[in-house]
């Protein structure tokens, strides 16, 4: 399987100017490279047959003749090979000259694309030449003794996706013609162009190819001039770039004397989910899309097994290198945006946390304490709530206490043991049978606590709980399942545990930071179950449940892009490699699955809480989902693996 993934290359040959036999065998080298890779289709500059800077040679018909002699030559020579490619050639049409994209594939020339924009400002005068798509009416044309389609509408069909193309200049127009073309159904578009360089011109070009690719949410491919192409005014990097809705997945060396051949594969089934979730999308198809493309079937190929080069990041939900300060200001400021609003709008001066001296209250808390700053208020009326029970250790509890005194909040400390066993007797549960009753008496207790104290002080109870947590229902119904504002709904565990380290370094004094780097270190665990007899936790969330950062992979590509079981897998098996074996891998993916189905009940009637990043499991917001839905057909894609 290739599981919705498309491989494509951009390359950049080397060139003479003129010299089409020599430029012709660049090419051919190239998509032999290509293919031996299993790329599926290959993209090359604008005019890579000629040499884009061949001036007023391309009025000399020996120069259009060498072209479509190197072009024969290629078709010939590559008829054995599955690969599509598409190269830049002029092409002569009753009377006028095209730039365009000829697309081949196994000796035959499947498509012409001419050029649509064609630039005659400062350095460029390809109107001295050229003449616009927008100029011609024919809708076939003759090339090495084929009748093929001709057009800047063309669309190609192969087995795995659709793609257009566009030239240089028409992705710089206000409207590109790759905008039409994503409507009417291309999924990639691959631009064949001959940028020359200027200061800053390349991260002007790279914001523009980002912006068209996620505005398309679509693949982009890009391919300009390099080495070998006049430098008498201008000079050419050779840029070959791939995209995908916005993020750039692989580049070429810049300014290299080498030729180069840029691989990465762009997953085209992501692609169609953002594009059925994005409603806009489909609105401006209806309303843009009027015409009817012309269509142009590829023939079937024989796909090799997928080779991945594209990797995926195992913390999907954590910002990455330098963005990460910058990124995590913008999470927590969300959160104290959401609660400085309902704060305002309800009127209380007075807030109720539940402090556990686990990752998730402390984050609470720290928005807590930075909300009432932004606000003006006391930080005393923030109540911050240590509950040690029957599995608490002085560990957790120490780091509790430790905080709250730091950051300078009220303090209250009620333990939930007398209240418990009594609730046991009541019941008639035996308290050294430590079932689910047991844990959950515990987590219900504490919270009936909090609301409590709450209507005591005319405050609300803030809500800990994470949005990994809300995946796998690892909360007790009417237990810490419930606040009245949950200000970590949308953080995945593996982002919380960040989001503390971040905070440590930028906005607490030393004996807070000290506090919250251990409660970092700490294992994560509900302490509802007796400690060991040193005094170490007993109960870890990730031995019961498994591996955070396995779920929060799970749940990233599950909840954002509707992946199967099967192709998660796939990725998780790739990306953590060394980390995890396959057998645990599918062992903790059927227990995310199964407990994502069985708990929707929780999530169906959640707290009001901010969405911070790209998906949340409110059912107000992102997630609608029937309680009982059936989780089968997930179940059975994972017994199949």
């Amino acid at each position: 399987m290739n599981y919705g993934f498309v491989k494509v290359a951009a390359a950049v040959p080397s060139v003479r100017i003129a010299d089409c036999k020599f430029n012709a065998s660049q090419i051919e080298k190239e998509i032999i490279i290509a293919d031996g890779k299993g790329v599926e289709i290959i993209a090359f500059p604008e005019l890579c047959l000629t040499g884009y800077t061949c001036g007023d040679l391309f009025a000399h018909r020996l120069l259009l003749a060498n072209a479509e002699l190197g072009l024969m030559q290629i078709l010939n020579n590559t008829r054995q090979l599955d690969i599509i490619s598409i190269l830049g050639m002029p092409v002569a049409l009753n009377g006028v000259l095209l730039n365009t994209a000829v697309v081949i594939q196994k000796g035959k020339v499947l498509g012409v694309v001419p050029k649509t924009y064609l630039p005659n400002y400062k350095e460029f005068y390809e109107k001295r030449w050229f003449t616009s798509s927008t100029e011609i009416n024919q809708h076939t044309i003759r090339l090495c003794g084929q009748t093929v389609s001709l057009g800047s509408s063309l669309l190609f069909d192969t087995i795995d996706t659709t793609f257009g193309i566009e030239i240089c200049e028409d992705l710089w127009a206000p409207v590109p013609p790759s905008s039409s073309l994503a409507l009417q159904g291309a999924e990639i578009i691959f631009n064949l162009s001959a940028d020359n360089e200027g200061v800053g011109k390349h991260a002007y070009l790279c914001s523009l190819i980002a912006q068209q690719s996620a505005r398309c949410i679509a693949g982009y491919v890009f391919s300009s001039c390099g080495f070998g192409e006049s430098t008498t005014d201008v000079v050419f990097a050779g840029n070959g770039l791939i995209y995908e809705n916005g993020v750039q997945l692989a580049a070429s060396k810049r300014f290299s004397l080498e030729e180069q051949v840029v691989i990465s594969e762009i997953d085209v089934e992501r692609l169609r989910t953002e594009r059925r979730v994005n409603t806009t999308f489909a609105s401006c198809r209806a309303h843009v899309a009027a015409e009817m493309p012309q269509r142009v079937t590829m023939e079937y190929i024989n796909q090799p097994e997928l080779q991945l080069t594209r990797t995926f990041d195992p913390h999907p939900f954590v910002p990455q290198g330098a963005t990460l300060d910058e990124r995590c200001e913008e999470i927590f400021s969300i959160q104290v945006a959401g609660l400085a609003q309902r704060v305002m709008h309800t009127g209380v001066k007075t807030v109720v946390v539940g402090i556990s001296g686990g990752l998730d209250s402390t984050l609470a808390l720290l928005v807590c304490v930075k909300t009432f700053d932004k606000l003006g208020l006391s930080r005393k009326g923030i109540i911050g709530v240590t509950m040690p029970g029957f599995g608490t250790t002085s560990r957790t509890h120490t780091n509790a206490v430790n905080l709250m005194n730091s950051l300078g909040v009220t303090v209250r400390e009620v333990s939930i043991k007398a209240a418990c066993l009594q609730h046991f007797q009541d019941i008639g549960h035996n308290p050294e049978v430590h079932d689910v009753t047991y844990e959950n008496s515990q987590a219900r207790e504490r919270t009936q606590i909090l609301m409590d104290i709450a209507n005591q002080t005319g405050g609300l109870v803030i809500g800990t709980g994470d949005l990994s947590e809300l995946a796998l229902g690892w909360a007790t119904y009417n237990g810490d399942h419930m606040s009245m504002y949950g200000v970590n709904a949308s953080i995945p565990k593996t982002l919380v545990k960040h989001l503390v380290k971040w905070v440590a370094a930028n906005s607490v004094g030393e004996s807070s930071r000290v506090t919250l780097l251990d409660i970092v270190d700490t294992p994560i665990s509900p302490e509802l179950i007796p400690a060991a007899a040193d005094g170490t936790i007993q109960q870890i969330t990730e031995d019961l449940v498994g591996p955070y950062e396995l779920h929060d992979f799970f749940l990233y590509y599950f909840l954002r892009f509707g992946f199967e079981p099967s192709k998660i897998y796939y990725l998780a098996i790739r990306t953590f490699k060394g980390s995890y074996d396959e057998t645990t891998i599918k062992k903790w993916l059927e227990t995310f699955c199964r407990r994502f189905f069985n708990q929707q009940f929780k999530r169906s009637c959640l707290p009001d809480g901010p969405k911070v990043g790209s998906v949340s499991l409110s059912p107000r917001g992102d997630w609608r989902m029937p309680s009982d839905a059936s989780v089968n057909a997930w179940l059975n894609d994972i017994a199949s693996l």
